[in-house]
């Protein structure tokens, strides 16, 4: 397989230094991309620069992935406004630990193959060195005209600029260029991957490889991830999606890619699974003739979603989704723990009773017009009722003159109402 054009099909290349082709063709190389350590998990802003390592790996090179808990303490300036909170140690190497967990669903780091993944830390080499030694041997191979002609420098120190930059983030592409250093003289590492913003900070430490060691270093940088209307990829309502299942929950991460625009499926198929472009083109054929089928958001889904959580807790998801559009039953509704309940019925109008009114059980049309206001009167939801318009947990309720009670209660905590196909409320017991 060949890297560079696997990458170039999926439209994963936005600017590949001249040679770099040349030398993954020539041997096995080392090549390295840098994570920000700044949460204990990965978000799927992260995948893009995951998947180009895994592809790495299946190419036969050897990946190296970085945590950046020296670079994570200053902050780098690239596509940022204004400086970040910077970390102590406990709290790197806790969201080191947690990181390299979630890339080994990614990567091979255990096997005794000679491309097995490893994964380094720029704060194990950076932490002993002092700034006298630092910028006597670093600093003095690096001219201050290079670094300010670097984009991510010129941004926030130009005439639009409101913060200005401090000298601590202006020092960024250094320590950055001195890992890729490092990582040459003592990995032999010989490439630098990342997004389309790091070239500058990247071609620093091919350039610092090339004065210090008189060595031949390359780069190879995606593009950034949009969606198709131009807003940021990866962010929702509620913020990052994250890989922790604590975080984002699997059916809301499945959600995620599900509900994605057909051309951003289109583009995503290919960056963010494993098929092949057969398999791919096969997909986008069969997307065509059928559109409304979302074959290609389906398969999508199906493909990240079993590689970051597994099989098992995308099936569950593909089941939560069906109790939501219409398809579920009441064991499948049951099945559900809190957490996947409460994500799949985020949003739903919410009512609280008490235990002990529930457990002496309330009539039905008292429950849906009196204790809540589901219904404007019992002689509405009477009718809706007889009509097979109204279910408890998946289930319909043939009569009103029904009695509900503790029986009905899900996880100890909710009752789940649905008026007609589309309309559904919570009652919270409480």
């Amino acid at each position: 397989m060949n890297f560079v054009q696997e990458l170039t099909w999926r439209g994963m290349v936005h600017t590949l230094m001249p040679g770099t082709e040349e030398q993954l063709q020539k041997e096995l190389t080392s090549a390295y991309l840098g994570i920000d350590p700044t949460a204990d998990s990965l978000h799927i802003g992260h995948l893009v620069g995951v998947m180009m390592l895994k592809h790495f790996q299946a190419a036969g090179h050897k990946p190296i992935a970085l945590i950046g808990g020296a670079t994570g303490m200053i902050g780098d300036p690239s596509g940022k406004s204004q400086e970040r909170n910077l970390l102590d140690e406990p709290t790197l190497r806790h969201n080191q630990d947690c990181i390299k967990k979630q890339l080994a669903l990614f990567l091979d780091f255990d096997s005794d193959k000679e491309n097995a993944a490893i994964l380094v830390n720029n704060y194990d080499w950076m932490k002993e060195f002092s700034f006298l030694a630092f910028i006597r041997d670093v600093g003095k191979h690096i001219t201050v005209n290079y670094m300010m002609s670097k984009d991510s420098v010129k941004k926030r120190l130009g005439e639009d600029a409101k913060m200005g930059m401090s000298f601590t983030e202006f020092t960024y592409q250094l320590v950055q260029g001195y890992d890729f250093l490092y990582l040459y003289k003592h990995h032999n590492c010989k490439l630098q991957m990342g997004g389309s913003d790091q070239w500058g900070n990247i071609t620093t430490g091919t350039e610092l490889i090339r004065r210090k060691e008189s060595g031949e270093a390359y780069a190879l940088t995606c593009p950034l991830i949009t969606k198709s209307d131009g807003t940021k990829f990866g962010k929702t309502e509620s913020g990052n999606v994250w890989l922790d299942p604590e975080r984002t929950s699997p059916y809301a991460f499945y959600q995620f890619w599900l509900n994605v625009s057909d051309e951003d499926a289109q583009r995503y198929i290919k960056i963010f699974t494993m098929l092949t472009k057969a398999d791919i083109d096969g997909l986008i054929a069969e997307h065509a003739q059928a559109p409304h089928m979302r074959v290609l958001q389906k398969r999508l889904a199906q493909e990240v979603t079993c590689m970051v959580h597994g099989e098992q807790e995308y099936n569950a998801a593909v089941e939560a989704s069906a109790i939501l559009f219409g398809s579920g039953t009441a064991q499948s509704l049951a099945a559900l723990d809190k957490k996947t309940f409460l994500a799949v019925f985020d949003g739903v109008p919410t009512f609280q009773i008490q235990k002990v009114d529930i457990e002496a059980g309330i009539q039905i049309l008292e429950l849906l017009a009196t204790h809540t206001n589901i219904f404007p009167s019992k002689g509405e939801a009477r009718k809706m009722i007889q009509g097979g318009g109204v279910s408890i947990n998946k289930s319909k309720i043939e009569s009103p003159e029904k009695a509900i009670d503790s029986s009905y209660i899900i996880n100890n905590s909710y009752i789940l109402i649905q008026k007609g196909k589309k309309n559904y409320f919570i009652v919270e017991i409480v």
